[in-house]
Order: C-alpha cells, then structure tokens, then sequence
C-alpha cells in the first residue's frame, strides 16, 4: 500500500511538472508569435497605411531582435534535450547523447564533493542522531512499530531459510562447540556458585521428593524383595521387620539431607566440595567427562537431535509472530523503548555513540566512495537517452522557458536600443 501511495505520489508530481512546462512553453511561443505578428505588421503597415516612418522602423527594430533572441533561444534550450524539428544538427540533443558522459561527471562531482570523508564527518558533528534516534525510539508508538514489523519479518526470514542446510549448520556449528566445551570445569564452576549463594537446596529438595515418593511408591517392591532373598527357614515377620527397617532407614537419611542443620547434610555438603574440587581441578576426573562427551556426541541419537533443534526453533518462532501477544514483538519493543530513555538520560552515552556513528560512517565511506560513484555511472549509462532528457526537462523545463520568454523580451529591448543608438548617434 505504502509503495502504491508513493508511486501515485510521483505521478501526481510528474503530471503537475508536464502541465507547468506546457503553460510556460505557450507563453514563450506566444512571445515568439507575437514578436512576428509585429514585425509582419510593421512590413505591411507602411505599404496601406499612412504612418510616421520613425516609429514603424523603431518598433519593427524590436520585434526583428525579439524575433532572433526568441529563436535563438528557442534553438539553444531544444538542443538540450532533442534536434530542432527533428533535424539532427551537429551539437543538439544534447543531454541524449552525452548521458554516458553526463553519468561520469555526476559520479565524480558526488564522489569528490559529497561522500569526502572529512566533510560527511563535519556535516554529522553537527546532527545529533543519537538524541534523534532516542527520542523516536522513546516513543511508544515508535517501539510498539519496530515490534510489529520484526515479528512480520520473521517469517520471511525463516521461510528463506532452507530447512535440511539450518539443520546442518546448527548440527555442525553445536557438535564443533561441545567437542571444545571442557566439561568439568564448566560443571565444577557451575556447581561453586550454586553453593556459594545456596542455590543447590533449589535441585537437592526437588531430587529428595523424587527419592520420597519413589521409596513410597516401591514399598511393596522393597518388602517384595527382602523376602525373595532371605533364607527359606528365616521367619516372615523377621522378613517384614528389616524390610521396614531398611525403608525407615532410606527415610530417615532423606529427611536428614533434607535438613540444613543435619550431620547427613553436612556430609554431603563436604562430599559436594570435594567434587567440585575435582571437576575444577583433577585431569583424570576431566578425562573421563571429555570421554563421556565424545561418546554422547558421537551418537547417532545425539546428532539427530542436535539437528531437530532448528525444526524446534523454526516451530517457536512462528507460534510466537502468530499471536497477539508475541514475545517477540513485546521483546523488540520494550528493548526499543529502553534503548531511546536510556540515551536520553546519558548525555555521555549519546556523545560516544554520536562519535562512533561518525566513525562507523568514514570507515564505510572511504572505502566505498569510489564504488558508489561507480554504481551511479552505470545507473545512468542503463537510462535510456530521451527518458533521461525528459525527466530532467520536467525538472528544469519550466525554468528553461523562461530563458526563452527573457531572451524574446530582452531582445526586443536591445534592438530598440541598437536602433535609436545608429540613428541619433552614427
């Protein structure tokens, strides 16, 4: 939609330059009519009509110069764009058949004068696109756009994207990163901070429930198994007690790691030290996690699920963008709209980025400059010759007939005076 309002937009300009550039060039052609409906007059008058000669001649002086300025001029601003009545007088049409040329002197003057490092480095020094970008940025409305328009890319982003090369890639790209992961540092230095802050009581009391229900649940299973393996003159009842005693006593030393103040606790705490101890630090103890890596990763199972991680990513991505409440839209926009209040309220911040814009911008342009002079010249070479001469009469056109209209005025001017010159001086 936006791009059908742009481009009926550009037709709207367009007719308006072709109803301005038709007016004036009637005006400029009514000048010329004029000056020669006068200068026929001034050779008929004479002929039928009694008149004072003086001013026949003078006013046929002005209407002969207007006559040879309009033409004059007439023919000069034709030339630019086309031959004169179609004849093809040397030197005429000719923006047609210098547009390569044309294209050339363009790419040069915007390389030179334009895209100089130095003078696009001083013309941004003075914009504080930082500031602008944070005040646009700050703006709900803004952030809540740039939400809605990455959640509507993403599809076509994962629509281009071939599924069965992602799937390599991410297979590859995760198999070469674990195979470098060094397992029992990473674990150990894992483990230290989790008991450094007390977090491990987060994964050891869900794992004692497990254990609880599980001993719950396998009571029977345990009685069951006490009596299979007991001597066949051993009474039942003597069976049942260490049964019992052994699920009490599986109990009892779950509610003791259970219990932060416990002599069972603090054994396992010194165990879990002594672990971490050894993942940090003992090569045999790494040795033997790196092998258990390579084994894992050498897997077929493995590798197909290292591969499926795409075909997970690809189903969350378009599950998210499909509702209302997107996480990536939300994401986006309230990263958008941190973004802009944090460089709002940090003048320094926007002097740094500002700087680095400025060096973001010479980098690409020093290098580059010559490639963009380049792309206009073989832009302007791919014109054609007469569309090229028509646009740039559209655009210049009306002020061109102006120079005819000037030069139909000033010629007549100039013949008067020529005129009233030889006859009272020479």
């Amino acid at each position: 939609m936006r791009d059908d309002h742009t481009t009926g937009s550009n037709a709207g300009v367009e007719e308006k330059q072709r109803r301005a550039l038709r007016r004036h060039r009637m005006i400029a052609g009514g000048l010329l009519l004029v000056a020669l409906g006068i200068f026929a007059g001034t050779l008929w008058l004479p002929k039928h009509v009694a008149l004072d000669t003086f001013w026949v001649e003078l006013v046929r002086a002005g209407a002969e110069a207007a006559l040879v300025g309009g033409l004059a001029d007439w023919f000069a601003v034709t030339a630019l764009f086309r031959h004169p009545l179609g004849i093809p007088i040397p030197h005429t049409a000719l923006i047609p058949k210098n547009k390569d040329r044309l294209g050339a002197g363009m790419a040069r003057f915007i390389e030179q004068n334009f895209l100089a490092p130095d003078l696009v480095a001083e013309k941004l020094r003075g914009t504080d696109l930082a500031g602008a970008a944070a005040r646009w940025l700050s703006k709900p409305g803004n952030a809540a756009a740039m939400g809605r328009q990455a959640a509507a890319a993403v599809p076509y982003v994962v629509d281009s994207l071939r599924d069965k090369d992602v799937r390599d890639f991410i297979r590859e790209a995760l198999s070469d990163q674990l195979a470098k992961l060094r397992i029992a540092p990473a674990f150990g230095k894992g483990l230290e901070i989790l008991t450094e802050r007390g977090q491990h009581d987060v994964l050891l009391s869900p794992l004692l429930d497990v254990a609880r229900r599980a001993l719950e649940d396998n009571e029977t299973r345990i009685r069951e198994i006490v009596a299979s393996r007991s001597r066949w003159w051993t009474p039942r009842t003597f069976d049942r007690r260490i049964a019992g005693a052994v699920i009490d006593g599986i109990g009892g030393l779950i509610d003791e790691l259970a219990d932060p103040e416990s002599k069972a606790r603090a054994r396992f705490e010194e165990a879990l030290a002594e672990l971490i101890a050894r993942l940090k630090h003992d090569p045999e103890t790494a040795a033997r996690l790196d092998a258990l890596r390579d084994a894992a990763l050498g897997n077929p199972a493995a590798q197909a699920y290292l591969g499926s991680v795409w075909d997970e990513i690809r189903t969350v991505l378009l599950d998210d963008v499909r509702r209302d409440d997107s996480a990536i839209r939300q994401t986006v926009a309230a990263g958008c709209r941190s973004l802009g209040r944090a460089l709002e309220n940090d003048p320094d911040m926007r002097r740094r980025l500002n700087a680095r814009i400025i060096d973001i911008v010479k980098d690409f342009v020093v290098p580059w400059r010559h490639e963009i002079g380049v792309f206009i010249q073989e832009v302007v070479k791919r014109w054609d010759g007469r569309t090229l001469a028509d646009k740039v009469e559209l655009a210049a056109g009306k002020d061109l007939q102006f120079i005819r209209i000037n030069g139909t005025l000033v010629g007549a001017l100039v013949g008067i005076v020529i005129f009233l010159v030889t006859g009272f001086v020479i």
